[in-house]
């Protein structure tokens, strides 16, 4: 159905290695990354960051087409995602991506917001995708 790309380049190797990522929209064009981005607080992105951003903005997406599904047209909803690296032997691992949503949805009961969150972060193309462990916080205002 739809492919999207995104192109990672690294000049040099281990810590004092740069890299540029690139995104085929656009919206990212060598934006840098490299060791200090991604462990330290360098100015720059990182793997982790970016899959962060997708997982937030994948869920929030499949969760506004299930309010609308369901009939809801008015409202906000907010999702926050934090990946988790963690040292696994020599190398690291992407251990978890926590969502923590806030919702304002006029006329929509605590039940009901539960199970459309629910399925949403289960159906989510993101969500499947990651093999990390991921739990959802969900708040409705």
């Amino acid at each position: 159905m739809t492919t999207r790309t995104a192109t990672a380049r690294y000049e040099g190797f281990g810590k004092e290695g740069k890299g540029h990522i690139t995104t085929q929209s656009g919206v990212m064009t060598d934006q840098f990354y490299g060791f200090n981005t991604r462990f330290g607080d360098e100015p720059g992105t990182n793997p982790e960051e970016l899959i962060a951003a997708a997982h937030a903005g994948c869920f929030t997406m499949a969760l506004s087409f299930a309010l609308a599904r369901a009939g809801f047209s008015e409202g906000s909803i907010e999702t926050s995602a934090a990946v988790k690296l963690e040292q696994d032997g020599d190398g690291f691992t992407i251990t978890r991506s926590d969502l923590t949503l806030k919702a304002s949805v006029p006329g929509l009961a605590q039940e009901q917001f539960e199970a459309l969150a629910a399925g949403a972060h289960a159906n989510c193309p993101v969500s499947k995708l990651l093999k990390a462990e991921s739990k959802l916080d969900a708040t409705l205002l």
